[in-house]
C-alpha cells in the first residue's frame, strides 16, 4: 500500500496547481471506472446551528454544466444527502440513488433530497462512491466518482473499487492541501479587518474601553465594530460573537 501512494503522491504532485491536480486524478479513477470527479473542501463545514456550509473550494470533472451553480447558489450542497452522511463518516462508502440500488442512502432520502436524486437521475450519475476527508483543525473535504450507470452490476463495481478509488482520494488531499490556503476562505462570514482586530482583543478578555485605548481609537468606534461584528455572526453579546467566530475559524492567525 505504502508502494502504491508513493506512486500516486508522484503522479499527482507533478500538478503545480489544484486543478492540473485534479486533471491527474480524474485520468486515474476513470480507469477505475468512474466518469465523473467532485472534491469539494471547506475550512468549516457546519455553522453554529449544525447546518452544512457551502464548501470554499468546488472542483468539476465531467459534471454537467449546471452543476457548480446548483450547488453552490441554489442550494443543493445543504440538501445533498452523500455530503450530509460524508460530514458525519470517517469511512469511504458507495452510494446509489436508483430506488432498488441498496446503499448507506436508502435510510437518509426523503422528500427534503427530491431534487438532489432528480438531477442526478436525469444526468446519469446517480451511482459512485464517495471519500470524507476530515482534515486537521476541523475541515473537510470529500472526493466522489460518480458512474454513467446505475445497474446493480455498476453499484457492485463501483464497491469493488472503493480501496483504490480510497487511495487517490487520500493521495490528492495530501498534494492539494498546501495549496488550499490560496484558493480557500471561509465564505460563511464576512468581517471586517477591524471587526475582526477587536473581536480577538475581546477574546483576549479585553473590555470595549480597553480595545479602545489598545488601539488609539475612541470608544464609540470599538462599540460600533464590535456590534456590527455581533450582528454579522447573528450573536446576542460579544461573549458569544467570539464563541462564533472561534467557530467558524475567524480568529485564526
Amino acid at each position: 500500500m505504502q508502494a502504491k501512494l508513493a506512486e500516486l503522491h508522484g503522479r499527482l504532485s507533478s500538478g503545480g496547481s489544484l486543478d492540473e491536480q485534479m486533471d491527474s486524478a480524474a485520468d486515474l479513477v476513470a480507469q477505475l471506472g468512474f466518469d465523473a470527479l467532485v472534491y469539494d473542501y471547506s475550512p468549516v463545514p457546519l455553522d453554529h446551528l449544525g447546518e452544512l456550509i457551502t464548501p470554499s473550494v468546488l472542483k468539476l470533472r465531467q459534471t454537467p454544466g449546471d452543476w457548480q451553480d446548483l450547488w453552490c447558489t441554489e442550494g443543493f450542497y445543504q440538501i445533498d444527502p452523500v455530503q450530509q452522511l460524508a460530514v458525519s463518516s470517517v469511512a469511504a462508502f458507495a452510494w446509489s440513488y436508483v430506488p432498488k440500488g441498496e446503499t448507506v442512502l436508502q435510510r437518509l432520502i426523503d422528500h427534503r433530497h427530491a431534487p438532489v436524486v432528480g438531477y442526478l437521475l436525469d444526468a446519469q450519475l446517480a451511482c459512485g462512491v464517495t471519500v470524507p476527508l476530515h482534515l486537521p483543525r476541523g475541515g473537510l473535504a470529500t472526493l466522489t466518482g460518480l458512474r454513467s450507470q446505475a445497474s446493480q452490476r455498476d453499484l457492485d463495481d463501483a464497491r469493488a473499487n472503493l480501496a483504490g478509488f480510497s487511495l487517490i482520494a487520500h493521495a490528492l488531499q495530501e498534494v492539494a492541501y498546501p495549496l488550499l490556503g490560496k484558493e480557500a476562505a471561509n465564505r460563511a462570514i464576512r468581517l471586517t479587518p477591524r471587526e475582526l482586530e477587536c473581536l480577538r482583543w475581546a477574546a483576549e478578555g479585553l473590555t470595549a474601553a480597553q480595545i479602545a485605548e489598545r488601539l488609539n481609537r475612541s470608544l464609540a468606534t470599538v462599540s460600533l465594530h464590535l456590534t456590527s461584528a455581533m450582528h454579522k455572526l447573528g450573536a446576542k453579546n460579544r461573549v458569544q460573537a467570539v464563541a462564533r467566530a472561534v467557530h467558524y475559524r475567524l480568529l485564526d492567525n
